[in-house]
């Protein structure tokens, strides 16, 4: 048994990519085809969001020979995530990659201007719907109306430059099977084999391992389990992990309370407002009798055989306009508990500013700490999925 580093975590995964033979081994295994020059390409489009850390992505160049002896250069983006995470992401990484001038030939070598085929690759901690199983191909055909294959004429460098093949890794349903090659090579993900003491490292049978390159790429994770770097870098991923989980959670449960509140507010308001109409509507009851009280009077100046009836008019005038005030002081209690209403909901997004200032705090002192471990400016936005030029400000505001 052989004890590696965990490659879910990004330090982990990065240190392992970065050795270009392994990147090449299980790359080529993925593709199921060799590859004959492989190059990582600059991370210019690392995501800005800096409230995420569990997607990472890496970017190659490749030139692959296919099986007919050809060679053909191609894109191959590579993204690996231990948490489930919103597909729009994913999207919008691909949408950086089919914008990006750098991912076409030059003038000279591609005259009509067509992008490189590009391949994304994706290595995912959870499970996708009902997909059950561990590697998953997605590839295109050319068809027909009918639904018939083409063959001639294929590939196409307009088709090519426009759509791109898929291949998903599902980490939870490898459980330990070797079946081929690549099953074999994937055991490094497999999260079956991590120490029950520490999620850092996976304990793995490299006496199921068949050939040289499958141990290079074991080897490669030995060596990051004993890389001080790579160690402390993990235990930065769980702190700053466990941070934002811990804020984000905290401002969830706030944003839930002040919309709980909001819609109770809400709901007293039309309350209020329902309360003020039938005030309205019994001020002109009582302005309608009124008017009817004002009659009785005339009539009964007219008529002083009437006198006592118009007294009693004149009384139920009197009962009218007490309750008419005792309206009126009802309707002032509702305007007093409206406003009210509205002070608790100023309150609340105080509050809210206040959770949200906080979540800012935090962040620079997670940058704070991440500089003191001697990070630049640049690895630290990338960590943090920050612009760097906020980064950089944060830093000048400590100065």
């Amino acid at each position: 048994m052989t004890i590696i580093a965990n490659p879910i975590y990004d330090s982990v995964f990065k240190y392992m990519m970065e050795d270009n033979r392994v990147a090449k081994i299980l790359l080529s295994a993925l593709l199921q085809k060799e590859i004959v020059r492989l190059e990582m390409r600059p991370h210019e489009f690392a995501a800005p969001q800096r409230s995420q850390i569990s997607l990472y992505r890496i970017d190659f160049s490749a030139v692959i020979r296919n099986a007919d002896g050809t060679e053909n250069l191609i894109l191959i983006e590579l993204q690996k995530t231990w948490l489930s995470t919103e597909t729009l992401r994913f999207r919008q990484y691909l949408g950086i990659q089919y914008l990006n001038q750098g991912n076409i030939l030059p003038k000279h070598d591609n005259p009509d201007g067509y992008g490189l085929p590009l391949v994304s690759i994706y290595i995912l901690g959870h499970k996708l719907g009902d997909l059950k199983e561990p590697v998953v191909y997605v590839r295109r055909n050319y068809l027909d109306y009918d639904s018939n294959l083409i063959t001639e004429g294929v590939p196409d460098r307009f088709i090519e430059s426009l759509t791109h093949d898929s291949i998903i890794v599902q980490i939870p349903y490898l459980k330990g099977r070797m079946r081929n090659r690549l099953e074999r090579l994937l055991q490094v993900f497999d999260q079956a084999y991590c120490l029950k003491d520490d999620e850092h490292f996976l304990e793995i049978d490299d006496e199921e391992l068949d050939d040289n390159d499958e141990r290079l790429v074991v080897y490669r994770l030995v060596k990051a389990a004993a890389a001080p770097d790579v160690r402390r870098a993990m235990d930065i991923e769980d702190e700053i992990l466990s941070e934002i989980e811990a804020r984000d959670t905290a401002i969830m449960q706030k944003d839930e309370e002040i919309e709980r509140k909001s819609k109770e507010i809400e709901r007293k308001s039309k309350e209020i407002e329902r309360k003020d109409e039938e005030i309205e509507c019994k001020s002109k009851e009582i302005e309608r009798k009124d008017e009817e009280i004002e009659r009785k009077d005339e009539e009964i100046e007219r008529k002083d055989e009437e006198i006592e009836c118009k007294s009693k008019e004149i009384e139920r005038k009197d009962e009218e306009i007490e309750r008419k005030d005792e309206e009126i002081e009802r309707k002032d209690e509702e305007i007093e508990c409206k406003s009210k209403e509205i002070e608790r909901k100023d309150e609340e997004i105080e509050r809210k500013d206040k959770a949200l200032e906080e979540k800012d705090n935090m962040l620079r002192s997670l940058v704070r700490m991440l500089r003191e471990q001697g990070l630049p400016a640049c690895d630290i936005a990338r960590q943090l999925h920050m612009e760097e030029t906020e980064v950089l400000k944060w830093m000048e505001e400590k100065k």
